[in-house]
């Protein structure tokens, strides 16, 4: 049995584990091929979503102002994760596509998180990841959306 800990430990264990995570899936990046790549390019590309998205809609889904979203789209263009190509509907818009270095980022970075869930399952068995996943699920319910805006400056 574990000693109680004070109710604020809570939270920073949770972002401590997130960070450690996140950190852990950036070097294996690095080593795969994607060095330049940081947190925010995954929710970004993974909000591209496979039908692209404009400037305006990537912010919407992020959780983040149009500014803030085309300073990462324009991130992600310079890095070739991302094309922009003029919006085939409104010529005063563009569209965001990922392009196959985008997918092989979002491939492997799927491929390093199993890695990673494998080594938490090795660490304090598989049962108790998949019980943590559950519960972490009944709590967040259907706040389940991200919005970047709120999550901390090194995510970023």
């Amino acid at each position: 049995m574990t000693t109680a800990r004070p109710a604020f430990q809570l939270p920073l264990l949770l972002a401590t584990a997130f960070r450690s995570m996140v950190d852990d899936l950036n070097a294996e990046l690095t080593e795969r091929g994607h060095p330049d790549v940081r947190p925010v390019h995954g929710f970004a590309l993974q909000a591209i979503g496979p039908g692209g998205a404009s400037t305006s809609e990537l912010g919407r889904r992020l959780g983040v102002s149009k500014q803030a979203a085309a300073k990462t789209a324009t991130a992600l263009v310079e890095l070739g994760y991302v094309e922009s190509t003029p919006d085939e509907h409104d010529a005063r818009s563009r569209t965001l596509r990922r392009t196959a270095r985008g997918d092989d980022c979002l491939e492997e970075s799927a491929a390093i998180f199993e890695v990673l869930r494998t080594t938490w399952a090795e660490q304090i068995g598989a049962k108790r990841v998949a019980q943590l996943e559950d519960d972490l699920a009944t709590i967040v319910g259907d706040r389940g959306g991200i919005a970047l805006g709120d999550l901390p400056g090194w995510l970023r």
